[in-house]
């Protein structure tokens, strides 16, 4: 029976029936109503709306209900209820009787619903949050191996200038830290209790909607409950973090794709996060790094899903926000597993550190230090920068490096050429020069995995 048939003389159409119910999605949030039902409970009693036996038996049942459910959750899915709510009343009454049917005083179950999802959503962004943590440990890992080698950095996919491998990893670092306090910014407003809201108007019981906040784990009450109710905003700004952060997993991976063809054989992924083929057996597929690419597609889906959803809904309460769980629910554990993947692709990952230093050498990427070099002799930058070009494009047509030219092939464009011109241009030297702060230079290397290990610290404890 629904909980809701008094006004109705006919029974609901079977197909309506499954069409309406949403217990398929929501049954995820078990224990989130679970928890919920016990601090209105509690708030029951203390507004002397139930009594204190009733009160512990409510809560005793709650928790026997709870347990007995956790082994196998998708037990609940056998039952014909309409949604999380309804079943757990269900139980409750079928247990307790006519004191199961005293819980659902003054509460709606549109309060009930934005509740319990804003307790999974805190709890969600707690295990987000400590995968990304792993996330960077993994990167500092391959940062602190690879102090030492020298990688072509690109811009427009054209060998641009000398890095460090290392300051590769941390680039990452950054990205995903973002993310974190785009986490840690979110808790903070969703963190804010609608319970007591009612359907949209409030209750009519004295209840003490603070006390009730701080029982259930949130920092306040919400000021509205016509707002209260109808508000997703944390659904549409989670879903926005994660498709940022399966953005950034998304470039990652496709730098690693990059790094990894033939063409290029900078790095080596595992045998264990890559496949082959049916049919070429030569073939090493980085299938891992593929998949977190295409997934990035469904995420950004989401986001857009739950934005359409909303734009046109008047206040308060619509059904169509039924719809905001699936979506969410499935873009969080993509984006989860995708972090976890990505930690993963990392252990096992090994750098050619030989073809990278090869093809960074033959690249011309030193020709901005070259530039520099004749500024330093006293030359401007614009015809520095001119001059250099058309030394790059001789060096090209004798299909030598720079720094395989002669000194008397330099003096030809310029007589402030000297033999220390091959120090200014060794690559080593090229990356020691980048001293300021988030530079490539191994002493800026060093500094920026030191505060990337305070700010793993930092992230453990928040």
């Amino acid at each position: 029976m629904a909980l809701w048939g008094g006004r109705f003389l006919k029974k609901s159409n079977s197909f309506f029936k499954k069409f309406n119910n949403s217990l398929q999605t929501d049954y995820v949030l078990v224990k989130q109503d679970i928890q919920a039902s016990i601090a209105w409970s509690k708030i029951l009693l203390e507004s002397k709306i139930i009594k204190d036996y009733e009160q512990k038996q409510l809560e005793t049942t709650l928790n026997f209900i709870f347990q007995e459910i956790q082994k196998n959750p998708k037990k609940i899915l056998l039952s014909e209820a309409e949604d999380i709510h309804s079943w757990v009343e269900k139980k409750l009454i079928y247990i307790l009787g006519d004191i199961g049917k005293k819980l659902h005083t003054g509460r709606s179950r549109n309060d009930q619903v934005t509740t319990d999802l804003r307790l999974w959503v805190k709890e969600k962004i707690n295990y987000l949050k400590k995968s990304i943590v792993r996330l960077q440990e993994s990167l500092i890992f391959l940062s602190e191996k690879n102090i030492s080698s020298i990688f072509p950095g690109y811009t427009h996919l054209q060998q641009a200038q000398p890095i460090i491998f290392s300051h590769w990893c941390l680039a990452y670092f950054e990205m995903i830290q973002r993310d974190f306090s785009r986490l840690n910014d979110c808790f903070k407003r969703v963190n804010i209790s609608p319970l007591g809201s009612g359907a949209l108007s409030g209750t009519g019981w004295k209840i003490n909607r603070k006390k009730l906040a701080y029982l259930m784990g949130f920092s306040k009450a919400t000021n509205n409950s016509l707002d209260s109710v109808s508000d997703r905003d944390y659904v549409v700004e989670l879903l926005s973090i994660a498709s940022i952060g399966m953005m950034h997993l998304s470039r990652f991976s496709e730098d690693l794709i990059f790094f990894n063809s033939g063409e290029c054989n900078f790095i080596e992924l595992s045998d264990e996060v890559t496949s082959g083929s049916s049919l070429m057996p030569q073939k090493k597929n980085p299938d891992a790094l593929e998949l977190i690419r295409g997934k990035t597609g469904s995420v950004y889906g989401s986001l857009l899903n739950i934005l359409v959803l909303l734009k046109g809904l008047p206040l308060a309460y619509n059904k169509d926000m039924q719809e905001d769980k699936k979506n969410l629910f499935d873009s969080l554990k993509t984006w989860e597993s995708c972090l976890n993947m990505s930690k993963i692709v990392l252990f096992g990952l090994k750098i050619n550190i030989s073809k990278c230093y090869k093809t960074a050498e033959k690249g011309y990427i030193n020709s901005t230090d070259l530039a520099d070099y004749l500024v330093r002799q006293g030359m401007s930058f614009r015809d520095s920068h001119d001059l250099s070009g058309k030394i790059v494009l001789y060096a090209i047509s004798k299909k030598k490096c720079l720094s395989e030219l002669k000194l008397s092939e330099f003096k030809k464009f310029s007589d402030l050429f000297k033999n220390d011109v091959y120090t200014h241009i060794n690559l080593i030297n090229c990356l020691e020069k980048k001293i300021s702060r988030g530079g490539t230079s191994k002493k800026q290397i060093l500094k920026a995995i030191s505060r990337s290990k305070k700010q793993i610290l930092k992230n453990i404890s928040i």
